[in-house]
């Protein structure tokens, strides 16, 4: 391995759409050695897709090239700072090209780099007729008839080769989040497909800053504890060869680093932390530790890692449909109530014009009354359902665009026929294609990564066979021994009920339908207490109203936490759902209301906050 000083990595981009303010300061920092750009989101592919189908040039995250890149280049290249992003989409040589031509008009000299291969529609004929047929992870279910995407997750070896060859940009397609970081480290620290620990900890490091100011502050718990929201801080990982790193942030920025914030974004969609599965190793997270390392930074070191599996997930796209989504704001007393019986009136309405113009049925509707936590079933406050400012969100979908549009049209004349206070209607509501996740597992030897450099074609080394007798993907690690002293009997003590956020900071996502929810204890010692009380058939109790499969807990010892994965709990989720919050965003939030009994003797004030600038 060869021994190299500090890689310092900047993650510029948590998702197409971010902040334009990322890579400038993060640039402008004079702290970061390589900038990391994550663009694409499932459904991020989809999108792209549609454009390059109406012009052949598009089909990439045309931001990263017109706005940031734009912003940057010059500087990028005078200080050496080299980048790697997945804004290729579904197109990465059109996205090259782009930057090619912006590179010319600035006068710069950049050698640019595309990784492709991860588009598998064309085996998609040959999977239809295959034996054992292909089957969605979580459903079981075929194939689907009108797929529009189909993606395989690639892993880090294809941008480490980029590097090699002496890449100063590389732009990939679609590969796994945190692969743009782990190619880089490979590439600077000489790490080979064999060496899984480190490969684990570099893959950390990459899921860490691959949705930018989540590691910094943002979405945390603790909000208030955030300083400076405007000018929040974008990551850095100071990674070294071993597979550990330190979390920070550009001096004199916003934001936050501190232990409990870097747990919640470690936790973050990745279903079981003692098998993390990615194309180039199986992670092992459980006995990660985080330490302060002075101020605004956090030590992260203890990942393991494992062979990975002969498999690519493949995420594909396909359309069922149409869908729409209408607001109207209600004011006055009742609100609420007022709020419900005119989504029922413009469903019944269209209802009964559908049936008399001979179209189907809505295959599925759905009512919410923001600001009367409808989201959060018998959870609710009684108390708001009598504000006086409401918000009614009717969702529908339909196999037939014409059905949506003529719901589309009976939304504004509410604002005259029906409650008093009625407002905010807006524009007519658009109808969009309703495009659903499909997640399916392809054999590696069917995919074929390539890299070309300014055009020409970069060899790519063949990956050393796994090895002889081991399970890959499936080999667990041994059990862990509890090291946390027992609950103590709570029938025999003084106690009171308090909701969970007094005891854990938490932060919840997705992954198709499923909601993740990562539950971190606020002090260690608190860990047996807590897992005496959130087990998985309490969280799922807690949670019914929402969650209508599994749930299952995961522990987390080195950091005091448990993940758990709640299956069928988004509607469907992503488009497919119609509710207000598909993604499972406020998941976590639900769960931390959650009461949990505790001594009455136990200390449960908060810990004090730090000075600014200061570490936790």
């Amino acid at each position: 391995m060869i021994e190299k000083k500090t890689v310092r990595i900047g993650g510029a981009s948590g998702f197409w759409g971010d902040s334009s303010v990322g890579a400038p300061q993060l640039v402008a920092s004079g702290q970061v050695d390589y900038l990391a750009f994550d663009y694409l989101a499932e459904l991020t592919m989809s999108i792209l897709a549609a454009a390059r189908m109406k012009k052949p040039e598009l089909g990439y995250a045309t931001d990263f090239v017109g706005v940031t890149m734009r912003a940057v280049l010059a500087d990028v290249a005078a200080r050496g700072i080299r980048v790697v992003s997945n804004a290729g989409g579904v197109n990465p040589e059109g996205c090259a090209q782009a930057l090619r031509a912006l590179a010319a008009e600035l006068g710069v000299r950049v050698k640019i780099a595309t990784v492709t291969g991860d588009d598998v529609m064309p085996l998609l004929g040959a999977l239809r007729a295959g034996q054992p047929p292909v089957a969605e992870l979580q459903s079981g279910a075929p194939l689907p008839a009108r797929v529009v995407t189909a993606n395989a997750y690639l892993g880090a070896l294809p941008v480490k080769a980029a590097l090699d060859a002496g890449a100063q940009i590389v732009i990939t397609g679609r590969c796994v989040d945190s692969a743009v970081t782990l190619g880089i480290l490979m590439h600077e620290f000489g790490w080979q497909a064999h060496d899984f620990d480190p490969l684990a900890g570099g893959s950390l490091a990459g899921h860490i800053i691959e949705c930018g100011c989540q590691a910094t502050g943002g979405l945390h718990t603790d909000w208030q504890d955030v300083p400076d929201w405007p000018h929040i801080g974008y990551p850095i990982v100071e990674c070294e060869p071993d597979g550990s790193f330190t979390v920070t942030k550009p001096a004199g920025t916003g934001g936050l680093v501190a232990p409990q914030v870097v747990a919640e974004q470690m936790l973050y969609e990745i279903h079981d932390p003692a098998a993390y599965l990615l194309p180039d190793v199986v992670c092992d997270f459980t006995q990660v530790t985080l330490q302060p390392a002075g101020p605004q930074r956090v030590r992260v070191q203890g990942a393991r890692g494992r062979a990975p599996t002969p498999y690519y997930k493949v995420s594909a796209t396909w359309m069922d449909g149409y869908k729409t989504s209408a607001q109207l704001t209600i004011v006055g007393f009742d609100a609420v109530a007022k709020a419900r019986r005119t989504g029922e009136a413009i469903l019944a309405r269209v209802g009964e014009l559908l049936a008399a113009q001979g179209l189907a049925p809505f295959s599925a509707t759905h009512i919410e009354v923001l600001g009367a936590e409808s989201g959060w079933g018998p959870l609710a406050n009684p108390a708001v359902q009598h504000t006086r400012e409401a918000v009614l969100r009717l969702t529908a979908r339909h196999p037939d665009k014409a059905a949506l549009e003529l719901l589309a049209r009976e939304v504004a004349p509410a604002g005259t026929s029906w409650a008093p206070g009625t407002t905010g209607v807006g524009g007519r509501p658009a109808v969009s294609p309703l495009i659903r996740q499909y997640a399916f597992l392809l054999d590696k030897s069917r995919v074929a990564p390539a890299v070309a450099l300014d055009g020409q074609a970069v060899a790519l080394p063949v990956p050393p066979p796994l090895p002889r007798g081991e399970d890959p993907g499936s080999n667990q690690p041994p059990a862990l021994a509890s090291q946390a002293p027992p609950a103590p009997n709570m029938e025999v003590l003084d106690t009171l009920e308090v909701p969970l956020i007094r005891l854990a900071w938490a932060r919840s996502g997705d992954k198709g339908d499923t909601s993740n929810i990562g539950v971190i204890a606020r002090r260690p010692e608190w860990l047996p207490l807590l897992a005496a009380q959130l087990t998985p058939e309490a969280v799922k109790a807690h949670l019914a109203h929402a969650v209508q499969g599994k749930v299952t807990r995961f522990d987390v010892p080195g950091i005091a936490a448990f993940n758990f994965v709640c299956e069928q709990a988004l509607g469907g989720g992503g488009m497919a759902s119609l509710r207000n919050d598909p993604l499972g965003k406020g998941m976590g939030q639900m769960l931390l209301a959650m009461p949990v009994r505790v001594p009455r003797s136990l200390d449960l004030s908060p810990i004090p906050p730090q000075p600014e600038g200061a570490s936790r």
